[in-house]
């Protein structure tokens, strides 16, 4: 089930919020936890089991961490540590990227003349990389002292589960939503405002991210594609993947206030970086901030000398490229941003500064854009394709491409980087005419109902919408 979906709309988020609201608060986590099962569930419910083996797998690491810890055992409570890590890695490991070492390793059989192994395909959970990586942050933050481990199996299972972000982020913290759980509002401004943020999510997927995703998939099919091809199908995936991905994290903080949380951000206008270190702070927050908390600072981050500062950098980058998928893609992806970072690191470029630049802010963006033709790509061959186009000088549309592009896609793709721009320099102040303080804040509210009602209806019409971010 996806938040863009009929089905999610008409009886299952109706129906949980009225049941939740009936419930009295003691018994709110359990409802919590059998909505997001149920929500689960009705993807794979033999998945759920998995789901659930995890869950209880963390809670008892954590417990036996704080034991050990409380005992003064420092030794024992870092082997609990390492047991329960080892187990989430192993269980990603298996289910996400057993398929790709086997095909990997047998691509490298078959380029020798071996016989290649013959092996079932193994079905991606949805949803694993971002609950296992939860996971393991509760126990790191558990042998951290960070938090204190929870002796509730129903808080701490319904913080695993809890929807909003269970399929695509953002990757929360237990440390962060532990009082939550034990207290929260629910009140009608709060819900207001969730029932807000949910329809700008819903609109920027429906609307905008779905209506510019022809553009980017007909490239792709493009067996010789154009200069102008390869650019305006790259801009298309770079506007297509911010409104898409970012819907999605908007819907889930939206579907959070209506729950009484409040979720950490997950974007802020990462199109207008002047840098590839500013576009990490901006890009898919609480990713980032994971992957430097739980792997770049315990690689040793900056304190061990120049070289293995660059090191760490571009390694946490790389594996966190892996994380988004099993494919080399991710990998080359994850060192292209990686390699940057460390360049800008080592030039000084990467430092904040409120001054913009153009020039830095057209080739950031333009780093970023080449980077997404990786990410989006089937293969590296497919990417190097499209590259091979984007450099090729060629300003004419190909015949088959033009065919496939509607005027109603190129409206929209404007519209987008129109958005993009316009939110993100009056996002950071230099659009101050137009700030949401004047009379922007109006029309904007007082068009938001009818434009979600009219995304309702394009969302009816195309019947099914799934958010890109599923895949990971």
């Amino acid at each position: 089930m996806v938040f863009s979906s009929s089905i999610f709309l008409f009886l299952f988020l109706p129906l949980f919020l009225l049941v939740y609201y009936l419930t009295p608060g003691r018994w709110k986590s359990l409802t919590i936890l059998l909505g997001s099962y149920a929500f689960y569930a009705w993807w794979r419910v033999d998945f759920l089991l998995l789901f659930v083996a995890v869950t209880g797998w963390n809670y008892q690491m954590g417990i036996r961490i704080a034991r050990a810890l409380s005992q003064q055992q420092n030794h024992l409570a870092r082997r609990w540590l390492v047991l329960g890590i080892s187990g989430d890695l192993a269980t990603l490991g298996y289910f996400k990227y057993a398929n790709f070492g086997v095909d990997s390793l047998n691509a490298l059989l078959t380029s020798t003349g071996i016989e290649p192994f013959a092996v079932t395909q193994i079905v991606l959970p949805i949803g694993i990389s971002f609950y296992v990586f939860q996971a393991i942050s509760y126990v790191i933050d558990v042998y951290r002292r960070d938090v204190e481990a929870t002796q509730g199996f129903i808080d701490f299972a319904a913080f695993i589960a809890l929807f909003p972000q269970l399929i695509a982020g953002p990757v929360l913290r237990y440390k962060d939503l532990a009082d939550q759980f034990r207290y929260r509002q629910h009140n009608f401004a709060l819900f207001s405002e969730g029932i807000s943020r949910f329809m700008r999510g819903f609109i920027k997927k429906v609307f905008i991210a779905d209506a510019i995703a022809p553009l980017a998939d007909q490239l792709f099919l493009l067996d010789q594609p154009s200069g102008a091809d390869a650019w305006l199908g790259a801009m298309a995936y770079t506007a297509q993947l911010y409104f898409d991905f970012s819907g999605y994290s908007d819907m889930a903080i939206g579907l959070g206030l209506m729950m009484g949380f409040r979720f950490v951000e997950n974007f802020n206008q990462p199109y207008i970086s002047q840098s590839i270190t500013e576009f990490w702070r901006r890009w898919h927050i609480s990713l980032s901030t994971w992957l430097r908390d739980y792997l770049y600072v315990p690689l040793g981050g900056n304190r061990h000398g120049t070289f293995r500062t660059y090191r760490n950098l571009f390694l946490t980058m790389l594996l966190g490229g892996l994380w988004h998928g099993a494919n080399w893609t991710f990998v080359i992806w994850g060192g292209w941003h990686g390699m940057w970072l460390a360049i800008e690191r080592a030039t000084g470029l990467g430092r904040s500064t409120k001054r913009f630049n153009l020039f830095r802010w057209c080739f950031t963006l333009v780093l970023v854009i080449l980077g997404w033709v990786m990410f989006r790509a089937a293969s590296a061959g497919d990417a190097w394709r499209i590259y091979t186009a984007m450099f090729s000088m060629d300003w004419h549309f190909s015949e088959w491409y033009r065919q496939q592009v509607s005027q109603l896609q190129i409206t929209m793709l404007i519209l987008a980087w129109a958005l993009i721009l316009v939110n993100g320099f009056r996002a950071d102040g230099r659009l101050a005419a137009l700030s949401g303080s004047g009379w922007t804040r109006y029309v904007t509210t007082g068009l938001l109902v009818p434009i979600f009602a009219l995304a309702i209806l394009k969302l009816v019409a195309d019947s099914y919408s799934p958010f890109l971010y599923f895949q990971f």
